[in-house]
């Protein structure tokens, strides 16, 4: 779990790079300091956001890279609950989960958000605020992009029909970590893809060139030469949300050695609403026999 956090805080703190200008030249550092900052803005309204959209998330393992058959094939409906996820599996392997264990998980998300409903609860109380020092530590991150990396300029590519401005992320050996994830982002250099018209992030290229050392390296090391994609799409007018995440790394934990294979694809966003909204919504599909999503 330490290792996941590590990859998914970096790649997710580098979701926020900056934007070129629209002209058919390199932008002036102004321009970029500029567009930067809008990007950055419009990656906390994303933040923000995605806390309302419930998603279908499916993640397959596999032993190696260009391994064909994954080794662990499954499908989650992913449900806010105001403090974080709850997830619900529905296929396997490419197959739906048994109905009745699908009802039950339903029944454990109907739980979850009906506890988020009441804030005075101990144990929500202690979710409420392990939440809100995840949000300031995620704003803060975002926020450090400005200084944690020096912007090259790569030109403009053509990508599914829309320009998009390529530009280099090399860490600025002047910036100062904070923090033990934001010391993660001097790890890695990056290429990104940003949607000129929308200031959104559309692909981010990640290496890993220094190990990273989590626990002083006695909890685990994450290996140089580990790579992360990942990829965001329009779900809705000015709003863009993660569509797939690709891992490819090696590592240790403790006295043993790792490797990770995995892709996650994002799919069927739709806004579910704060916590009564959802859990409204889920008591309705509890009221008849529940419909299996699927992610093809």
């Amino acid at each position: 779990m330490l290792c996941r956090f590590a990859i998914a805080s970096l790649c997710l703190a580098l979701a926020a790079p900056p934007r070129a200008a629209a002209q058919d030249r390199a932008p002036s550092p102004a321009e970029l300091q500029a567009l930067f900052d809008r990007v950055i803005a419009s990656q906390h309204r994303t933040d923000a956001q995605i806390e309302f959209y419930q998603r279908i998330e499916r993640r397959q393992v596999r032993k190696a890279a260009a391994a064909a058959r994954p080794v662990e094939d499954k499908t989650f409906r992913v449900v806010p609950t105001g403090t974080g996820i709850i997830r619900a599996q529905v296929e396997e392997n490419g197959r739906p989960v048994d109905a009745a264990l699908y009802r039950r998980q339903l029944l454990d998300v109907e739980h979850a958000l009906a506890a988020a409903l009441r804030p005075s609860d101990p144990r929500q109380r202690q979710a409420i605020a392990k939440h809100e020092r995840r949000v300031r530590e995620r704003t803060a991150l975002v926020d450090a992009l400005r200084r944690a990396y020096r912007a090259t300029w790569l030109g403009r590519e053509q990508r599914n029909g829309r320009a998009l401005a390529k530009i280099q992320l090399e860490p600025d050996p002047a910036f100062q970590p904070f923090s033990r994830t934001a010391e993660y982002l001097t790890h890695a250099r990056a290429t990104v893809w940003i949607d000129e018209a929308a200031g959104a992030l559309v692909r981010v290229e990640a290496e890993i060139f220094r190990d990273i050392s989590i626990g002083a390296g006695i909890l685990a090391k994450i290996y140089r030469g580990s790579r992360i994609v990942m990829e965001q799409t329009e779900v809705a007018p000015g709003l863009w949300l993660p569509a797939r995440y690709d891992y490819s790394f090696t590592g240790r934990k403790f006295l043993f050695g790792f490797s990770l294979f995995e892709t996650t694809t994002i799919s069927s966003y739709r806004r579910i609403g704060p916590p009564a909204e959802a859990l409204a919504a889920i008591r309705r599909e509890l009221a008849s026999p529940p419909t299996l999503p699927s992610s093809r």
